[in-house]
């Protein structure tokens, strides 16, 4: 099943910049060869299920090995089952409507 997720890994008590750990995270989403996109609070990633969810948890893996105590993630998901749909799709139907 294909998924669009927004992530957002936040490592606590390692200070107040979190940018290698972000580094971190977004090495393992490519390595995962998932369609991903960067933003200022997060990741968009596209992809299988397993893939994804799989690649979420090398994240956290990722950034505790790296010294990380906590980590506080927000995930937001979704799914269609009535046809196939990509993250340029949705941003594409609301510029559209914007016009």
């Amino acid at each position: 099943m294909k998924v669009i997720a927004d992530l957002c890994v936040v490592p606590l008590g390692v200070g107040v910049s979190v940018s290698s750990y972000v580094a971190a995270c977004e090495k393992v989403l490519r390595e995962a060869g998932l369609k991903i996109q960067l933003h200022a609070y997060g990741t968009n990633i596209e992809g299988e299920w397993d893939e994804v969810f799989g690649a979420i948890r090398r994240c956290h893996e990722t950034v505790h090995a790296l010294g990380a105590p906590r980590i506080s993630t927000i995930l937001k998901f979704g799914t269609r089952s009535d046809r196939s749909q990509t993250m340029e799709d949705k941003v594409r139907s609301v510029e559209e409507k914007l016009k």
